[in-house]
């Protein structure tokens, strides 16, 4: 195998986020390990740009994104960064960012080194987005792909912003995800690439002839214009044109990956692993046997998708949208509570403690169904709360709580499920899972099988490793 320097990996996450360096095991030539990684919160939730407002509507602030990168990369060792060769990206699927050709991002030239920072750049319009409603989306035409469309989906997003506020596009000529952009920004790309993984996540994607439904989408009145090129999931999108952090120019750049898809290659060591990723929202995936291909009719009720993964394959997905955040929900109905009783409290604190109060709670009669957010395939479904005792605690609503995510997710893809797909261990993986002791033994209750628990920077380590291994290992083409 050639000599292999440094990979940057990098996740941009609805919450937060992540950057990982790896480099050769010094005790396995053929081997890597994490030398370096970082976090940081996004903090990046914003007013909507677009006529809608309220509480269905998700955008944050891609400068506060970028700040949150630097940061990351800001931490790292120089002497580590100028030996980078490669950089792989990872973020948040289904989401859209628009932007304009050429003036996308700015490069700043004063302090240590140069740092890039948003240009005629929308606001992000994120996963969670809910401005699309049940009958919106009945309204729009029937995509030729196996996956259904949901509010929250690039193209759905993008329909919504034509018909009730087209003035809001007329400045944007491309369009992406977050790391999409990213990697355009960072390559100086003239077109915006996506992977087919980003593709299927915005819906009106066919992934076995891997290409939009352009003629669908035009005899709609769609600007197919903003549709990204696609390219595999893998290959190498570009060269940075700058020195960045002290990552010399020309350094190779990964097409950005779906973070769910990057968390399931740094995880899932055999193909009979199944990975649980619980952060933001949550996901269960395993990998579906070579040669599988799903159904080309989408249906909305299904509670597992198929994703594609890498070389023509699949994951089966279950895909709440109901995880950590709905905990965070939870801690900020405890400190508007307190607040409204005179008194001021720390979310790390509440969190800290709501935790330690379910630690001594080791079971509960309460359920909760947390489905606050509804799912893609019940959109209209609420949360419930039932078997209310007198013994109210706050460990007990707090062990109630992490049980109901959990079990909400195997209700969408039960164990029996995995083991007919062959199934024989789950690897666990997340920042929610990773800073939540309740919720492993929450996980570790509900699995029949061997668990095994990764990191919180996962989907950073899976873009680097994909570009590790997938590209700096062999020569370009």
């Amino acid at each position: 195998m050639a000599a292999r320097g440094i990979t940057l990996g990098i996740d941009l996450g609805t919450t937060s986020v992540k950057a990982a360096l790896l480099g050769a095991a010094p005790d396995d030539p053929s081997g890597f390990e994490v030398l370096a990684s970082c976090a940081r919160a996004a903090r990046a939730e914003a007013a909507a740009e677009s006529v809608v407002a309220g509480p269905q509507v998700r955008e944050q602030d891609v400068s506060r994104i970028l700040q949150a990168l630097n940061e990351c990369l800001a931490a790292f060792p120089w002497q580590l960064l100028r030996s980078v060769v490669g950089i792989g990206v990872s973020g948040q699927m289904h989401g859209v960012v628009f932007w304009k050709t050429g003036q996308g991002c700015e490069w700043t030239e004063g302090g240590i080194s140069p740092v890039l920072a948003p240009g005629a750049v929308s606001h992000l319009i994120t996963w969670q987005d809910g401005r699309c409603s049940s009958e919106f989306l009945a309204s729009l035409p029937q995509p030729k792909s196996h996956l259904s469309v949901a509010t929250g989906f690039g193209c759905a997003t993008i329909f919504w912003l034509l018909k009730n506020c087209p003035e809001f596009l007329k400045p944007y000529d491309a369009a992406g995800t977050v790391h999409d952009y990213l990697v355009a920004m960072l390559c100086g790309l003239p077109r915006p690439l996506m992977s087919d993984q980003n593709a299927a996540s915005w819906g009106y994607f066919n992934t076995q002839s891997q290409s939009w439904n352009v003629e669908i989408l035009r005899s709609s009145g769609f600007p197919v214009h903003l549709l990204p090129d696609i390219a595999k999931p893998g290959s190498v999108a570009g060269r940075t044109t700058r020195v960045w952090f002290e990552i010399p120019k020309g350094t190779k750049v990964g097409v950005a990956l779906g973070d769910l898809q990057a968390s399931v290659y740094s995880c899932m060591a055999q193909r009979t692993d199944a990975v649980l990723n619980i952060s933001t929202s949550v996901q269960l995936a395993a990998s579906m046997p070579s040669g599988f291909q799903p159904a080309q009719t989408p249906d909305p009720a299904a509670p597992v998708a198929y994703f594609p993964y890498f070389d023509g394959t699949y994951l089966g997905v279950a895909a709440s949208l109901n995880g950590g955040n709905v905990l965070a929900m939870f801690v900020h109905m405890l400190i508007q509570w307190t607040a409204d009783l005179g008194l001021e409290v720390e979310e790390s604190t509440v969190y800290s403690r709501i935790i330690q109060a379910a630690m001594q709670q080791t079971d509960t009669h309460l359920t909760i169904t947390p489905t606050v957010l509804g799912e893609r395939h019940l959109p209209d479904q609420l949360a419930s709360v039932t078997r209310i005792s007198p013994d109210l605690s706050l460990g007990h609503v707090t062990r109630a709580l992490c049980r109901g995510i959990v079990q909400n997710l195997l209700s969408m893809l039960p164990v029996r499920q995995l083991q007919e797909w062959g199934v024989q261990r789950v690897v666990g993986s997340g920042s929610a899972l990773s800073r939540n002791e309740v919720l492993k033994q929450e996980v570790q209750r509900a699995f029949p099988l061997p668990m095994f628990f990764g990191q919180d920077v996962d989907a950073a380590v899976g873009a680097a490793l994909v570009m590790l291994q997938r590209n700096l290992s062999q020569k370009e083409s």
